[in-house]
């Protein structure tokens, strides 16, 4: 492990509430990016908020943000603040947003699985979670788009028993999250962030909370 960055981390926690530190300690060890989270075209500001909310509370610290048509807005009253404690990133061309995503994710060992009831879909619960997983949802209406369907490796749905034809698609993340989490913990998954990542983690959610933090960060490298 890189001793500087240790170091840094020590500087923030010297400066840093004792509550805010045991907090960070416990929660950094929930995270996890075995499973990463994907929206696309998600348009409705209360739905994006929630996915948000979601993410946060389940310990997904990775939400990919797909943009191909419209601009992925939080709401703050329905987020909470959760924005600080994850890792959003955005992919905003409109015409290779998607296939840019689907190729890093790729590009950093993802399986990708499309949420849609397609004939060659898997329930939620059995679903393969061994492999690293990214998770794509689409917008309750349309769905997500052709090229994703079409560059996914596997399909998950969510077992229904009603007339209507599918979940709010914010409510639909929760569920996946929510099953994925159980599973995830009951499993011998080594799901959790490496002890690097840990650190990381916690420096910036230090940044979070602390003023001119970039700034003090340099100071300290100097210092060392």
């Amino acid at each position: 492990m890189d001793n500087q960055r240790e170091q840094v981390l020590a500087a923030f926690y010297d400066i840093i509430t004792e509550n805010k530190q045991e907090m960070f300690d416990r929660l950094s060890q929930l995270r996890t990016r075995h499973m990463a989270i994907v929206v696309e075209n998600m348009y409705q500001q209360h739905n994006a908020s929630a996915v948000v909310r979601s993410c946060d509370l389940f310990g997904f610290q990775d939400l990919h943000i797909i943009e191909n048509e419209f601009k992925y807005k939080v709401d703050p009253e329905i987020a909470k603040g959760a924005t600080q404690w994850i890792d959003l990133k955005q992919y905003t061309s409109k015409e290779n947003a998607t296939k840019d995503c689907i190729n890093h994710l790729r590009s950093q060992g993802y399986k990708i699985v499309a949420t849609s009831p397609h004939k060659k879909s898997v329930t939620i619960h059995d679903l393969d979670i061994t492999p690293k997983t990214a998770i794509m949802f689409g917008t309750e209406w349309t769905g997500l788009s052709d090229t994703a369907m079409e560059m996914a490796d596997e399909y998950v749905h969510i077992p229904m028993y009603g007339f209507t034809e599918s979940f709010n698609v914010s409510v639909s993340a929760a569920l996946v999250m929510h099953t994925l989490r159980n599973r995830l913990e009951n499993s011998e998954v080594d799901w959790k962030l490496s002890p690097e990542e840990i650190v990381e983690l916690k420096i910036s959610w230090c940044k979070q909370i602390l003023r001119n933090a970039d700034e003090m960060e340099r100071e300290i490298i100097k210092r060392l």
